[in-house]
């Protein structure tokens, strides 16, 4: 360390930051995709799988979900668009696409409007499997069998993380969030291997909204979407929920097979989409994972400013006595935190080489949506969502998701 002109200080930030690092690499080290399809056994008949779609305003990312449901091999027996009290043309939209449309209505008191729109559509159809999309997901032609083939492994809960489709600058600001997203969950860590044979894990395990493969009698069992009507984040209570029930939940990340786009509407809805959500993942999110991924968002912090402080002070002179540690430990630690993090987007998502090389500008939005979700979740105990104004009153942290 000394060739380098590194003293005790420096090391002991170095061995700070490289354990936050390694903690948080073995929350994301199974970043499992869908099994490759394999055929049922012959002796027990096909399920027949019913696609719900909870829909609101969603008139321009419908044709693609659609299109790509028709397109799957086996064919799914009926898809349903639960129309949320859409003020576009979704229903029209849905019924173009072949989508048998089912009105959700107003939500009853109690109920968030798309817990009670997979409700609806839960009750509207028949299949002896239920698929739940949400509208801005695309499957691959090879998709719905290498679900099937997970359900068949696993049973339970099926539940896909689809890959970000990153397309316009604005969107690179949700690396952070995705990277949270899959540390946070839990899910994907080796140890879950053998826990996922347990009725009961330690930690209630997480899901993710937009893909959940479930069967009716085990949806039943977990008590349906009545049992998380009120949960802002309804895919964390739903797993929750199939926990309860000593239900297996397995999830997977997207790859080349599931595939979203998410906000493609502007910053404004990128920032009220992740408003709505990333302060209650954080309290849903399991102890020790949750821990480290504030421990590993703590590093990124802190090599952000300890590298711009470095910067300062090499090119100028100036800053010097506000600097902890040598500038090359800094610029060691934030080629080191910008790699793990382009390892991470890229299995998150199609995000570009400024999102992981230039991350203290996505960190710094990271930053500031959580500090707006945290005051409109604690504070405010309200937030806003697609024209809607969800209440958090009365919702216990752990409750409200469970």
């Amino acid at each position: 360390m000394s060739a380098l002109g590194l003293g005790p200080l420096d090391l002991v930030l170095a061995v700070l930051l490289l354990a936050a690092a390694l903690c948080a690499q073995r929350l994301v080290a199974d970043l499992r995709t869908l099994p490759s399809p394999t055929a049922p056994p012959a002796d027990r008949p096909a399920a027949s799988v019913s696609v719900i779609v909870p829909a609101r305003d969603e008139e321009h990312t419908l044709p693609a979900l659609l299109r790509s449901v028709h397109a799957q091999v086996p064919a799914v027996a009926e898809v349903v668009v639960v129309d949320d009290a859409s003020r576009d043309s979704t229903a029209e939209v849905a019924r173009a696409g072949g989508a048998r449309v089912v009105p959700a209505g107003a939500p009853p008191t109690g109920w968030t409007g798309k817990a009670w729109a997979c409700h609806t559509g839960a009750a509207a159809t028949t299949g002896d499997l239920i698929l739940f999309l949400d509208a801005d997901t695309v499957l691959a032609p090879g998709a719905l069998a290498g679900l099937l083939t997970a359900h068949r492994r696993h049973g339970g809960l099926v539940s896909v993380q689809p890959h970000h489709d990153v397309v316009r600058p604005y969107e690179q600001l949700s690396a952070y969030f995705n990277a949270v997203a899959l540390m946070a969950s839990g899910a994907f860590t080796p140890t879950r291997a053998g826990r996922r044979r347990q009725a009961r894990p330690a930690h209630p395990p997480m899901a993710f909204g937009p893909c959940l493969l479930t069967s009716r009698a085990d949806l039943a069992a977990a008590g349906g979407h009545e049992a998380v009507r009120s949960a802002i984040l309804d895919d964390a209570a739903l797993a929750a929920a199939y926990a309860r029930a000593g239900l297996p939940v397995w999830c997977a990340v997207g790859g080349d097979e599931v595939r979203m786009r998410s906000y493609p509407g502007g910053v404004r809805q990128l920032v009220a989409g992740w408003t709505k959500n990333i302060a209650s993942g954080a309290t849903a999110a399991a102890p020790s994972a949750g821990a480290t991924t504030v421990a590993w968002i703590s590093a990124h912090h802190a090599v952000a400013v300890g590298a711009v402080l470095s910067l300062v002070t090499v090119t100028t002179g100036q800053g010097a006595s506000l600097l902890t540690g040598s500038p090359v430990l800094w610029a060691l630690a934030y080629v080191g935190a910008a790699l793990q993090l382009r390892w991470v987007l890229r299995r998150a998502g199609s995000f570009r080489w400024w999102a992981w090389a230039l991350f203290p500008a996505t960190l710094l939005a990271f930053d500031l949506v959580f500090a707006r979700s945290l005051a409109l979740t604690v504070v405010r105990r309200s937030v806003p969502w697609r024209g809607r104004e969800v209440s958090l009153a009365d919702r216990g942290s752990r409750q409200g998701v469970a």
